[in-house]
């Protein structure tokens, strides 16, 4: 699957960035055409969660942008966590904004911004 992820990637991202259910059942098609010898398991989980996937196609295109990259949220608030556990909480919020801070100025680096 390593060797595969990028290509694997670039055809599901059709599915969720789909204008409505039917070019989204499209390229899930066109992606089971592609990768069901391999990845079979992959479309067989878009299919059992079609029904919880649909409602995400109502949104309008730039919320459903901000909620498939969310990533980027996630992966900061597991630095901040990971921060207060490494170095112990402390009692003072200035030194928890400090170390807040510059979790979030090393992670700036990390993180795409939406366009």
């Amino acid at each position: 699957m390593r060797k595969d992820m990028r290509e694997v990637a670039a055809d599901l991202k059709p599915i969720y960035t789909a204008a409505n259910e039917e070019a989204a059942l499209q390229a899930l098609a066109r992606f089971k055409e592609n990768w069901d010898s391999k990845y079979s398991a992959v479309s067989g989980l878009w299919e059992r969660v079609w029904p919880e996937f649909t409602p995400f196609l109502s949104f309008p295109a730039e919320v459903r942008k901000v909620i498939y990259t969310t990533n980027s949220i996630e992966s900061l608030n597991a630095r901040f966590r990971k921060a207060v556990r490494r170095r112990g909480g402390t009692s003072l919020m200035s030194n928890r904004l400090l170390k807040f801070y510059t979790c979030a100025r090393s992670e700036r680096r990390r993180i795409v911004p939406i366009r």
